[in-house]
Formats: C-alpha cells, sequence, structure tokens
C-alpha cells in the first residue's frame, strides 16, 4: 500500500486524491492539499518507488494504477483525482481500466502520449553526489550545482534526499530502469472514463498539444482544455493560487 497523507474531514463533497510526478512526492502538494481540505477530505500519496512508499522491481502504467485503486478502495470511492505527469499519466490508466473509482479528473500538464525526453541524467546526476560529505542540504546543492544549473530543480530534486539519514528516498535503480515506461505510454488502451475531465497545462509548456487531442478524446469523450498563463510544466508550483482555482472551479 502506497504511504498516503490526508488532510481535512469528510463532507458532501467526495475526497480529493492527489498523485504526483517523477521524483516528486506527497510533500510537493502540502499547500494546495491544505488549501482545499476547507471543503473536502485530501489525500495526498507517494508513488511506488518514491518518498515514504515501498520500493518495489516494477515500475509500469499498471502498477501505478492499481496502486491508487487499492487506496480509493481503502479511502472510500468514488474520488476526484488530480495527478501531475507521471501521476497524470497514472490517474489516466486509473481512469480508463477503473472508471468506477471516479467521479472527476484533472490531469495536469501531461497527455497519454510517449514523449522523448528521458529523465535518467538527473538520475545520474543525483548519484554523483557523495552522501558521506552531506550535512546540510546545502552541501548536497553545491554537489549537484555543477550538474544541474537551474536552481529550481536542485529545489525539487533534494526534497527527496534525507539529510539525516544520507538516504534518497527514490528508488533510482528502478526508475532508471523503467524510465522508457513512464516518459513512454502503454501501446493498445482502449478503455474510456465517460466522467467530467480537465486537461489543465501550462502556458508555457509544450506537453499537450493540438495533435493530442484526437487521442485524448478517444480515451476521455468530455475532455476539457484549460492553459493557466505564465506556467510551465510545474504548473501548480508557478502559479498556485491560479492552479488552486482551476480545480476548485472543475470540482464543484
Amino acid at each position: 500500500m502506497l504511504e498516503t497523507y490526508t488532510i481535512g474531514s469528510d463532507t458532501t463533497q467526495p475526497p480529493v486524491l492527489i498523485a504526483h510526478g517523477l521524483f516528486g512526492s506527497a510533500r510537493n502538494w502540502g499547500v494546495i492539499a491544505k488549501r482545499l481540505s476547507d471543503l473536502r477530505r485530501v489525500v495526498t500519496v507517494d508513488m511506488r518507488n518514491h518518498g515514504q512508499s515501498p520500493w518495489d522491481d516494477s515500475n509500469t502504467y499498471s502498477d501505478m494504477a492499481a496502486d491508487l485503486a487499492e487506496v480509493i478502495e481503502a479511502q472510500g470511492a468514488p474520488m476526484d483525482v488530480v495527478g501531475h505527469s507521471m501521476g497524470g499519466k497514472a490517474a489516466m490508466m486509473l481512469a480508463v481500466t477503473r472508471p468506477d473509482l471516479l467521479r472527476r479528473l484533472i490531469v495536469a500538464d501531461i497527455a497519454p502520449v510517449a514523449y522523448s525526453h528521458s529523465q535518467s541524467h538527473l538520475i545520474e546526476a543525483m548519484r554523483k553526489i557523495d552522501l558521506a560529505e552531506v550535512t546540510t542540504r546545502g552541501d548536497a546543492d553545491r554537489q549537484l550545482e555543477p550538474h544541474v544549473p537551474e536552481a529550481g530543480v536542485r529545489a525539487f530534486l533534494l526534497q527527496s534526499l534525507d539529510v539525516k539519514a544520507k538516504a534518497w528516498r527514490l528508488n533510482h535503480d528502478v526508475l532508471e530502469r523503467f524510465m522508457d515506461d513512464i516518459v513512454g505510454w502503454p501501446d493498445g488502451v482502449t478503455g474510456q472514463f465517460e466522467g467530467p475531465t480537465l486537461f489543465l497545462s501550462g502556458a508555457s509548456s509544450d506537453y499537450v498539444l493540438p495533435d493530442h487531442r484526437p487521442l485524448i478524446k478517444a480515451l476521455f469523450p468530455q475532455a476539457r482544455f484549460a492553459k493557466i498563463p505564465q506556467a510551465g510544466h510545474w504548473l501548480h508550483a508557478d502559479k498556485p493560487r491560479e492552479f488552486e482555482a482551476s480545480l476548485r472551479a472543475f470540482f464543484s
């Protein structure tokens, strides 16, 4: 079972389940979850091979969808589901294979297609840190900087470093081995989710393109599309208030 974090109480509205992206964790979504919890219960999860969740030898979207299904069945279905990037693909796979578990779906800046940009270089960069020499997060940041020049990306990755334990809360070996699966999308997915679905993208991102819409509509006939201005792939971090407002509007 995935590690789950719950905030807020049950109301007349279904609970919200949030699934994070690659190299992320539930803690990345703490602020959004807290804000949404004024009206309903919000559940965030650490995906497999991330955070405090179990490490497993497999990391396919079928695996991740089954993990989310297990959480929803334990927490009480149906739920409104939000998934970003890798978590968005896992949420899409859940929706088309177990539509009975969802009421509404928000897919944040990802499409059900294969992408060509591997993230294995970030795994290699994280491996270059000499954890024996790390006593503060600043130590790790200085070691990571030559390999990852973007300060925001470094800060994001280092959220998964347990400085005290001198250990990563990421299963680098399995994530690297399944990188093609993670940036890809399984062949032959034919199910449908006929519930309300919002593909919410950053206006500065190129992850969800007009060319993707026919495939999206084939899997999600009620799909709607919206963009958040001046936001990139990490739209919930770039524009958290606008992202929260979009969730509230769609879920209500």
